[in-house]
C-alpha cells in the first residue's frame, strides 16, 4: 500500500456532515389520516411539507422517512445551494431555449428565498453567499469560460482568488451560489416544519401505494397512512410508481473532507472569498471550504452499478479515494501533507437530461419530482413548489413550463443501461483527454438529447 492510500484510508468512513444528528423521531405506529402525505425525508420531502404549511396553515401533512432525516443524498453532497434549475446555463439553454429567461428568474428567485427561510427560521447552516467559481484547467476550456456569465478571471487573477498551478483561467458567478451545511440545512428544516405543525415519522419506510375511494393509500412497514394527496420525494431510491423506474439511474459520487487548515497552509492557496470550486472538465471536480476551513474536495468518478442497485457497501471506494488524493494534492501541491479525517459516497438520481422532471399519478392524487443529478440542494425547494401546484390542479406559472410539461427520454433496461453508461464515462475520460473532442458515441448521445457537458 503507498503511504498516499494509507493516508486517504485511515479516515474515517463516514459522512462528515451528519456527525451530532438530532435524536431520532418516532416511526409510525397505526393508521393516521391526513391532507398530504410526503415520502422522502430529504431536501425534496422537507421543503414540500414545509411550503405546504405555509401556504395552507390547516393543512394536515404527514412526512415519512425510511431512515433519518437527511441520511442520504441531502447530508452527503458538497453543499452547494445553486441558483441553476437545470443543471447549469448551457444545459438549459440547449434544452428550454425559448423559456430559459425565465428559468434563470426562478432560479435566482428560488435561492433568495431559500436564504430568507434560513434566515427567518433562524436555521444554522453555515450559509455564505459566496458564490462559485469554475476553472480552466485546460487550454480548450478557456474559451468557453469567456461566453460564460459572470466576472472572467485570466491566469493571474484566478490564481490571485485561489492559489492553485493547475489553474488557466476562471469564471465567478458571485452571487449564484451557496454554500451550506447540507445535513443542518436538513435538520433545521425538519424542526422548521414540526414548529408549523408538519408530523415527522423516522424509521417509516413506505412499501407500497394504491388508490382509495377518496384518496391513497400508504403501507410501511409499521401502519397505514390514509391521505386526500401525495407528493414523493424518494429521488435516487426505487420509486413507488413503477412507471418511473425507467427514468433514472443511481450514479456514485465520492468525497473526501480534510483536517483544518492552518493559518498559513489557508494564507498559501488564499481562497479570502471562499467561493464554491469547480472545474470544467466532463469528469469534474468540486470542492469549497467548511466553516472551520477544512477543505471538501469531490466528484470525478461517477460510478454506476448493474441492475440500478443502491447498496452501503457502495458507499465506500478506495481506488477513488486514493484517485481523489491524487488530484488534491496536484491542484494544491502546498498542501503535501495535509491529513484527510472523512472519506464517504452516496447515490445522485441522474435521469437522460441532467435536471429534474415533474408529473403525476393516480388520477393527479400523487405528484413527484426526481431527477435533479446532483444538483438538489437548491432545485429540490423548487421542485416542491411544482409538486404542489400539480397537486393543486390549478394551472400556475410553473405547471405552465415546458421543463415541467415535458420528460427525459428513459434509460434502456439491462444490461444496455450499463452498457451504454460505461461507453459514456470512457468517451467522457477520452474526451478529457483529447482537448473535449468528442467522439460518435458522445455526439450520437448529443443528438438523442442525452448528451452530458458539464
Amino acid at each position: 500500500m503507498t503511504d498516499l492510500a494509507r493516508l486517504v484510508l485511515a479516515a474515517e468512513p463516514a459522512p462528515y456532515w451528519l456527525a451530532g444528528a438530532p435524536p431520532p423521531r418516532a416511526p409510525l405506529r397505526g393508521t393516521v389520516d391526513c391532507d398530504l402525505a410526503v415520502i422522502g425525508g430529504g431536501f425534496s420531502g422537507l421543503w414540500t411539507a414545509v411550503i405546504a404549511k405555509e401556504l395552507y396553515h390547516e393543512r394536515s401533512v404527514v412526512l415519512l422517512e425510511g431512515n433519518r432525516i437527511g441520511w442520504a443524498a441531502s447530508g452527503r453532497n458538497g453543499g452547494f445551494c445553486e441558483a441553476s434549475l437545470t443543471h447549469g446555463e448551457d444545459n438549459g439553454q440547449a434544452r428550454f431555449p425559448a423559456e430559459y429567461p425565465v428559468l434563470r428568474r426562478l432560479g435566482a428567485e428560488n435561492l433568495d428565498a431559500i436564504e430568507a427561510f434560513v434566515l427567518e427560521h433562524g436555521i444554522d447552516c453555515d450559509f455564505e453567499r459566496t458564490g462559485q467559481l469554475s476553472v480552466a484547467t485546460e487550454e480548450y476550456q478557456v474559451e468557453d469560460l469567456l461566453s460564460g456569465p459572470g466576472k472572467f478571471l485570466d491566469a493571474d487573477a484566478v490564481r490571485a482568488e485561489v492559489n492553485s498551478p493547475t489553474y488557466l483561467a476562471g469564471l465567478w458567478d458571485t452571487s449564484g451560489c451557496a454554500m451550506v451545511h447540507p445535513a443542518k440545512l436538513a435538520w433545521g428544516l425538519a424542526s422548521a416544519g414540526t414548529r408549523l405543525g408538519v408530523r415527522i415519522f423516522e424509521h417509516t419506510p413506505a412499501v407500497g401505494l394504491s388508490a382509495s375511494a377518496d384518496g391513497v393509500t400508504i403501507r410501511t412497514g409499521s401502519g397505514i397512512v390514509r391521505a386526500r394527496q401525495v407528493a414523493l420525494g424518494t429521488n435516487a431510491f426505487p420509486s413507488l410508481l413503477r412507471r418511473l423506474r425507467y427514468y433514472t439511474v443511481p450514479v456514485y459520487d465520492y468525497v473526501l473532507m480534510t483536517e483544518p487548515l492552518s493559518a498559513a497552509q489557508l494564507a498559501s492557496i488564499g481562497w479570502r472569498h471562499r467561493q464554491g470550486i469547480g472545474d470544467c472538465g466532463n469528469q469534474f471536480h468540486y470542492y469549497r471550504l467548511t466553516s472551520d476551513n477544512r477543505i471538501l474536495f469531490g466528484g470525478y468518478d461517477a460510478i454506476y452499478h448493474f441492475g440500478r442497485m443502491i447498496r452501503s457497501s457502495y458507499d465506500q471506494r478506495p481506488a477513488t479515494f486514493v484517485k481523489l488524493a491524487t488530484h488534491f494534492f496536484e491542484t494544491f501541491p502546498s498542501l503535501e501533507g495535509l491529513s484527510f479525517t472523512h472519506r464517504w459516497g452516496g447515490a445522485i438520481d441522474t435521469c437522460s437530461r441532467f435536471c429534474a422532471f415533474f408529473g403525476t399519478a393516480l388520477g393527479g392524487r400523487v405528484a413527484y419530482a426526481l431527477g435533479y443529478t446532483g444538483l438538489g440542494v437548491g432545485a429540490t425547494r423548487f421542485g416542491a413548489r411544482v409538486m404542489l401546484d400539480l397537486l393543486s390542479g390549478s394551472p400556475t406559472e410553473l405547471t405552465s413550463l415546458e421543463m415541467v410539461r415535458s420528460k427525459p427520454m428513459p434509460f434502456p433496461p439491462e444490461p444496455l443501461a450499463y452498457v451504454g453508461v460505461q461507453a459514456t464515462r470512457r468517451s467522457l475520460a477520452r474526451a478529457d483527454r483529447q482537448g473535449g473532442r468528442r467522439n460518435l458515441w458522445l455526439r450520437t448521445l448529443d443528438t438523442l438529447g442525452m448528451g452530458y457537458d458539464s
